[in-house]
């Protein structure tokens, strides 16, 4: 098949590597329901207890998010449907307008969002009227994805990387090296076994899309989910990478024939279509969604240029070069790939810790998340390769090593097994969220306002503290009667004090803002567990003094 059994050896080793890799991929850490943006706030605040119905609920994420059609909605305390209208999208933010007069209790909203990296965002939070009552749950959006889809996302992904390095080094190398002599049959057969790859992987995704967004099964995902993927982003960005693989096919034809027929504009044009066609990769990935987006889409584009450069090059010199050419040959052919080889190593290194520092962010991720125990695999892996291909490049420049290229081609093949379980690891990583990401979850989500109830025999006291701090704090209170209804106070007044620091009361200055909610700031000079006594006079004659103890950081 490619011209002799020991070359189709050597092609069935490199599958069998990357086979490997696939293995490993499938192996790997499961990617989490959940994906890489994340809810960093909302208006009601998850877990917060308003004096009124609000107009609308307002949620931020941490990267511009698409909406899903008929995935976002809010339930009221009775199960019913609270939001009204379609929900708004603009940038990091969605609104979900609600329906007018909102019943007092609990409400849900639930919500599943596509990210700006392609990925589905699903969640809900909580908020209350007046007080809190029994969640709705009945009709939340489901938050899963279908571990089958899960599964295949990777799969898909590792193909297409496989693809490309069966596709770029060889090309490079037949344009550029390739003996007039030599038979170009094996490696064109490689070469739209890449194509074929990348775009079985490319459509794929596309397929896999509609289910992962919404949820469903491999096969659930209805006519208009698959429309709606066509028409965004994602689908824009893989209808562009098939239309690029289809043109080069066209332009490849001559040189893969060795008929002599292709020109210096169309390998130009052929430059054009692979650095469009690598862009494709970063457009539906991490880097989109990066805080430099520009930066990381350039770097990741650079470190995939680097890696089919390196690894392609390498499939051609184990499969075709080294057992086909002769002494005359790899001596011209060999030096200038070393040189190659050693600039896409330097090139896949220098983008490989610039993307690691803009997407792990910070020491600790890098340890505790899975995304930065890849990475760090990844990284020894790569050293591992790096050492094996310095050794390769000694024997090259030195052209006196005992064994000759036998050896050689034994080191090369060491490199290409370590590289396609790089590859597997690289499949595995962009389905996990960076650290960044859950670092800004982390931030959105923690809140620091402390939130308690007192009661006496007639009436109900909610405190609001924020944010629990020393310094200026800002504190809401709102008054209701013990069967949770708003009770209208005359006069509100309030005290705080330390008695561990002999910190004697501080009046705390209040505002009234309706009838049964009042406001007030003050500055507490010192951390400890303060003593907030309050008056709350609802007539000539009615009175109560409410006190609680509130952690201040």
């Amino acid at each position: 098949m490619f011209g002799d059994r020991r070359s189709l050896r050597r092609v069935l080793a490199t599958g069998a590597g990357l086979l490997f890799g696939l293995l490993l991929t499938l192996l790997g850490p499961a990617s989490p329901a959940s994906a890489h943006a994340a809810l960093v706030g909302s208006d009601p605040g998850n877990g917060t207890v308003v004096p009124d119905a609000p107009n609308r609920v307002t949620l931020s994420f941490s990267e511009s998010v698409q909406l899903l059609a008929g995935k976002i909605q809010v339930l009221a305390p009775d199960g019913s449907r609270a939001d009204q209208g379609d929900p708004q999208a603009a940038g990091n933010s969605i609104t979900i307008p609600l329906r007018a007069g909102g019943a007092r209790g609990t409400y849900l909203v639930s919500f599943r969002v596509i990210s700006a990296d392609s990925h589905p965002v699903a969640g809900s939070i909580t908020f209350s009227v007046g007080a809190p009552s029994a969640t709705p749950s009945e009709g939340a959006v489901a938050e899963d994805v279908d571990p089958v889809v899960r599964t295949l996302i990777p799969i898909g992904k590792y193909l297409g990387y496989a693809g490309l390095v069966l596709l770029v080094g060889p090309v490079l190398v037949l344009a550029l090296l390739w003996p007039h002599r030599l038979s170009r049959t094996g490696p064109a057969r490689l070469v739209w076994t890449g194509l074929g790859l990348i775009a079985f992987s490319t459509l794929l995704s596309m397929w896999l899309q509609a289910p992962y967004a919404t949820g469903a099964g491999v096969f659930g995902a209805s006519l208009g989910d698959l429309q709606e993927v066509l028409g965004s982003t994602f689908g824009a960005v893989m209808l562009v990478r098939l239309g690029v693989i289809a043109a080069a096919a066209f332009l490849l034809r001559p040189l893969l024939r060795g008929e002599g027929g292709e020109s210096k504009a169309d390998l130009a044009l052929l430059g054009v279509l692979g650095v469009a066609a690598l862009a494709t990769w970063p457009l539906t990935g991490h880097p989109t969604a990066s805080p430099v987006a520009g930066v990381s889409v350039v770097v990741d584009a650079v470190h995939l240029s680097a890696m089919a450069v390196w690894l392609g090059g390498l499939v051609m010199l184990v499969a075709f070069l080294l057992p086909r050419a002769d002494e005359r040959e790899l001596g011209a052919i060999l030096p200038i790939w070393s040189r190659w080889a050693f600039t896409a190593v330097g090139a896949l290194i220098l983008a490989g810790v610039i993307q690691a520092l803009i997407e792990v962010s910070s020491f600790s991720g890098l340890f505790k998340s899975t995304y930065g125990q890849l990475i760090l695999v990844k990284a020894g892996l790569a050293a591992l390769a790096i050492g094996v291909a310095a050794l390769s490049r000694r024997m090259v420049l030195s052209r006196s090593t005992p064994g000759g290229p036998g050896r050689l081609r034994k080191a090369v093949l060491v490199e290409l097994a370590i590289t396609a379980v790089i590859l597997g690891v690289t499949s595995a990583l962009v389905q996990i969220p960076p650290p960044r990401t859950a670092e800004a979850a982390q931030t959105g989500t923690t809140s620091t306002t402390v939130t308690q109830t007192v009661k006496d025999s007639t009436m109900s006291l909610q405190v609001d503290v924020f944010p629990a701090t020393v310094g200026n704090n800002s504190i809401h209170l709102y008054a209701y009667t013990l069967d949770n209804k708003p009770l209208p106070v005359v006069e509100w007044t309030a005290t705080a004090a330390l008695a561990s620091a002999n910190i004697e009361p501080i009046e705390i200055p209040l505002l009234r803002i309706t009838d049964f909610h009042a406001i007030g700031d003050i500055a507490l000079p010192q951390a400890g567990d303060w003593k907030l006594t309050f008056t709350i006079r609802t007539s000539d004659i009615d009175r109560s003094t409410l006190s609680t103890t509130v952690k201040v950081n």
